[in-house]
């Protein structure tokens, strides 16, 4: 006859160990993501850079952002060398230097980042200038009507209207999640349209010029919507 194993005493220990274990790589596990993620969205952005095709956009990043750049090179600014100019129909043009815009009156908006390729970012929050206070400082003429705005990337280009720019979640951002926005998202400065898909947010903010007319940005020019409008944004919100 077979022995009966003795109640507690079969297998238990061996599975102790084994729960033991795997908490203990579930630990170092938690504790390597951060740095896991740190060093994949490195290389994404670095990658970024020199890829013309876009393709580094679709590749898997959990921290939810993608990179996309439509040249293959991005000059790197910073304070020693970032300037924004605002021209066009304004009584006053003016350039900001970095220091400049950070001394500014500065606004905080929370809300969700939303790509038109399906992914999201929930309640990010960006602080910056308001672009309503910008063009009081310039001075918008009576002819204008528009807003163009261009990026040291060389080709990206963006557009509202002037009743869209004088919203108070448009902001000329200088931080995103809390921290100053970094060269592969943008920075140092970038356009934030809250209200509408994220490729109206542009990057590498170089130029705001006011225009008596809507000129089609980058991505219009290649079919996506004019006014990128999210689902459920209130249109006539607020504007200042």
């Amino acid at each position: 006859m077979t022995d009966k194993p003795t109640p507690g005493t079969g297998g238990a220990p061996v599975g102790r160990r084994a729960v033991l274990g795997m908490l203990g790589a579930g630990a170092a596990g938690l504790a390597a993501a951060p740095h896991l993620q740190k060093g994949w969205e490195s290389f994404l952005a670095a990658a970024s850079e020199v890829d013309a095709t876009g393709l580094t956009g679709l590749l898997p990043n959990p921290g939810g952002f993608r990179y996309y750049s439509v040249v293959g090179s991005v000059p790197h600014k910073d304070e020693t060398n970032y300037a924004l100019t605002l021209g066009g129909l304004v009584e006053r043009p003016r350039t900001y230097t970095l220091d400049q815009l950070r001394a500014m009156p500065r606004t905080r908006v929370v809300h969700d980042v939303v790509c038109t390729d399906g992914w999201r970012v929930e309640k990010t929050p960006f602080d910056g200038v308001r672009l309503a206070d910008l063009l009081d400082d310039a001075g918008v003429a009576s002819s204008g009507a528009a807003i163009r705005f261009t990026c040291f990337d060389g080709a990206y280009s963006e557009s509202l209207t002037l009743e869209q720019a004088r919203r108070p979640d448009v902001l000329v951002a200088l931080t995103m999640q809390d921290k100053p926005i970094t060269h592969a998202h943008g920075g140092p400065v970038r356009l934030y349209v809250a209200p509408m898909y994220f490729y109206k947010s542009a990057k590498w903010l170089s130029g705001i010029s006011v225009t008596d007319k809507v000129v089609p940005g980058y991505w219009e020019e290649r079919g996506y919507a004019v006014d990128g409008w999210l689902d459920g944004a209130d249109r006539n919100g607020g504007a200042v």
